[in-house]
């Protein structure tokens, strides 16, 4: 059972809450995530949740957050100019998804059919943070258009890869699927828009 009460010294429960709501909402997706699991696995009162977190909902959008600003990694991709672009950001989501920081990423992908809260919050990153940031940059014209069009694609490579998954885009590397996938994310960014 777990303690009740502020333990003696500095506290990190806050911390230990958002590793192990990262960890259940990884393991377990969404739905079946509880407050009371990740109290348990972070050994507090479910109270203290409630209190850092207030709902369920409001701790998944929290525990989920990219584990890269887009801020910072965004100007990266396009230092090397807008030429191989699509390769670039089809790279750094694979990489980011398949590292260890990338497993809350796939509780929310899992999430996202059966709770509106887990596809808003994907569709926020990846089309918000990232894509539209570029397409501004980029100065294009229907930078939300592009963005989610782009945004759209990903999300398709990452439910056939990590969620149906999909042979022979599971078993393919990194830089296979950049290099197929790449030209198309790169059409978005550099080419017209018909619609």
């Amino acid at each position: 059972m777990a303690r009740t009460g502020r333990r003696p010294g500095t506290s990190g429960s806050r911390e230990r809450i958002l590793a192990a709501a990262r960890a259940e909402f990884a393991s377990r997706g969404y739905d079946a995530a509880t407050i009371r699991g990740i109290a348990a696995v972070a050994e507090v009162d479910p109270g203290l949740v409630r209190h850092y977190f207030g709902s369920k909902e409001h701790l998944f959008v929290v525990a989920l957050e990219f584990p890269v600003d887009p801020a910072e990694f965004v100007p990266r991709l396009l230092e090397p100019g807008i030429e191989g672009l699509g390769e670039r950001i089809t790279t750094f989501f694979l990489v980011a998804w398949d590292a260890p920081g990338g497993r809350p990423f796939l509780g929310l992908l899992r999430s996202v059919a059966s709770n509106e809260q887990a596809a808003e919050a994907l569709r926020q990153f990846v089309t918000r943070e990232v894509l539209e940031r570029l397409a501004a940059i980029l100065v294009l014209d229907r930078p939300q258009l592009r963005a989610a069009l782009a945004g759209s694609h990903l999300i398709g490579l990452a439910m056939a890869r990590y969620v149906i998954r999909i042979e022979p885009i599971v078993s393919a590397s990194r830089e296979e699927l950049s290099r197929a996938v790449g030209p198309s994310i790169q059409r978005y960014f550099d080419g017209p828009v018909p619609i």
